[in-house]
């Protein structure tokens, strides 16, 4: 259903002591991260570990889908790890990137991670970066303090999470990935030697986003308020995808393309590769003349 779950307070809600203090990150509750890990299909970790962290990123990708459909079935998008939680888990939906690595920040912290919330800007057509906070990610520490680049809300990209202090190349499925310092202190990532996205060490907290949330819901020149994607990547690492009417199936350097035809094809899609029932379909507004 359509229907999102949206909770009563906000669950990043300020500390009430002292002038420096900085909201506090909602952590589920162990029955919400046996929820979530059913979700995803992926057990409980005997230890907030790399190895553990590899198996959820890339469950993460197989079942949650990459989807902008909330900003065209006029639904809020909210930024609280309680709402997003409910909206991934409850109502068995994705998002884009502020709320799918917000959900999936809100579950490693309820298994031992730490986790910070980097700003990022994604680099576009002749390598211009997009507007500040663009894009979140997330860097993410284990048990035994090795630090990892987690992103699972940049549509196709790295399959498991990079190195964070690395700076040569990493093999992924999804290609070649390469972190690099920038001369202001900045860190490009890089797929294939094309940069992808720069983003700040720096970490912020959620209500941070929430101006760059409101950019790519509500601008004209946004692309997800252009059209629709919904996307997840395969088992067999590959991509489905589907945009308005027409499915992407791309694997193995292969990508084949066809038109639904019908309302109703295009919602057993929905359902049957995604695993989400609409009542009604989402539809981008013709652009304004």
């Amino acid at each position: 259903m359509t229907t999102q779950p949206t909770p009563a307070v906000p669950s990043e809600s300020p500390a009430t002591q002292g002038p420096t203090a900085q909201p506090v990150p909602f952590v589920p509750a162990p029955s919400e991260v046996e929820a979530y890990l059913r979700r995803i299909g992926a057990e409980r970790p005997v230890r907030a570990d790399a190895a553990a962290l590899r198996e959820l990123h890339l469950r993460h990708l197989r079942t949650v889908p990459f989807e902008n459909l909330s900003i065209h079935l006029g639904e809020p998008v909210v930024l609280d790890g309680k709402a997003l939680l409910d909206k991934v888990v409850g109502a068995r939906r994705g998002g884009f990137c502020y709320e799918i690595n917000t959900a999936f920040a809100v579950l490693l912290r309820g298994l031992g991670y730490g986790v910070e919330l980097l700003q990022a800007r994604v680099v576009g057509e002749g390598g211009k970066p997009g507007i500040p906070y663009d894009h979140m990610a997330l860097r993410v520490e284990t048990a035994e303090g090795e630090r990892w680049l987690a992103d699972v809300g940049f549509g196709d990209h790295s399959h498991f999470p990079l190195a964070f202090d690395a700076r040569d190349d990493q093999e992924d499925p999804g290609g070649v990935f390469r972190i690099a310092e920038t001369s202001d202190g900045d860190l490009e990532v890089l797929r294939d030697g094309k940069p992808q996205y720069l983003a700040e060490t720096r970490p912020r907290e959620l209500a941070d986003f929430t101006a760059g949330a409101w950019y790519h819901r509500t601008s004209p020149d946004s692309h997800f308020t252009r059209s629709l994607i919904c996307s997840r990547l395969t088992e067999e690492g590959g991509r489905i995808t589907l945009s308005g009417r027409k499915l992407i199936a791309s694997a193995h350097g292969e990508r084949d393309e066809r038109i639904l035809d019908g309302d109703d094809e295009v919602r057993k899609a929905y359902r049957e590769l995604f695993g989400i029932e609409l009542d009604a379909l989402p539809v981008v507004p013709p652009p304004a003349t």
